[in-house]
């Protein structure tokens, strides 16, 4: 019987020597999926830097405590409407800035305990509180019940997919946790669509004033809010889904091809 002079270890220990080895020295091993890297996501900088401007212009006004600073008018049966306006937004503000870090790829998979930490402060400290005083502001819009019905039904989705989308970590069901934050990620980033759909329907509204509108304004205000609270989310939304399913049958195809 000969016995090797150098034996290589086998089992559960080696493997896990291995895994470690390979997150210390950042290279990935023959065969395995390779690791996101930061450059190969070309998108991350100019979400951020967008984020980044859209915060630093919606949110000086609501620092400032002063009411007439207020970019939304207070209906006249809410007085509490610009402090939870306000609230809404620092707390909105939160949100954005944090889940640009969350879907980061490269992030997730180099800082895992930042990524968990981060997106308890995305859940609790943002989209949560945001979104219950939406709730409250999408109710007192001085916009019109069409606008108000999308606002409400906007905050009752995003709380739903986000809180969805804990549970599924909780649970460590990471594969619903990340479908379920794909969706909250798209609402939370669409009052940036809300936003440029609202400048483009006044662009192409305004010039109607005399003629579709009677003249009205409040009529033509309404209007181009409605259409943009609507589209600002609706398709931000579809979008994320279409992208979900995309990437679902693309890996479905790659299971199919390596077991043929």
């Amino acid at each position: 019987m000969t016995i090797p002079t150098n034996p290589t270890p086998t089992g559960p220990l080696t493997s896990h020597r291995a895994a470690s080895h390979r997150a210390t020295s950042g290279r990935d091993a023959p065969g395995s999926s390779p690791r996101p890297r930061w450059w190969r996501r070309p998108w991350v900088a100019p979400l951020m830097v967008v984020a980044a401007a859209f915060v630093a212009f919606s949110l000086p006004p609501y620092l400032s405590l002063d009411p007439a600073q207020s970019r939304v008018p207070a209906p006249d049966f809410f007085p509490p409407h610009f402090a939870v306006l306000s609230l809404h937004v620092v707390f909105g503000s939160i949100a954005m800035i944090t889940c640009c870090l969350q879907i980061w790829p490269w992030f997730r998979a180099r800082h895992p305990r930042a990524h968990r930490r981060i997106g308890r402060v995305y859940v609790f400290a943002g989209c949560l509180p945001s979104g219950l005083l939406g709730l409250t502001v999408g109710v007192a819009t001085p916009w019109g019940p069409v606008t108000m019905v999308s606002n409400v039904l906007l905050a009752l989705l995003w709380l739903g997919c986000t809180l969805a989308g804990w549970r599924m970590a909780r649970q460590r069901r990471f594969v619903d946790h990340r479908r379920w934050m794909v969706r909250s990620f798209a609402l939370t980033m669409s009052i940036v669509t809300n936003r440029i759909y609202g400048v483009l329907f006044g662009i192409l509204l305004f010039p109607q004033l005399d003629t579709t509108f009677n003249g009205d304004e409040t009529q033509l205000m309404q209007t181009i809010a409605a259409l943009s609270a609507w589209l600002g989310w609706v398709l931000p939304l579809l979008v994320a889904e279409w992208w979900l399913e995309r990437t679902d049958a693309a890996k479905r195809r790659a299971r199919t091809h390596r077991t043929t």
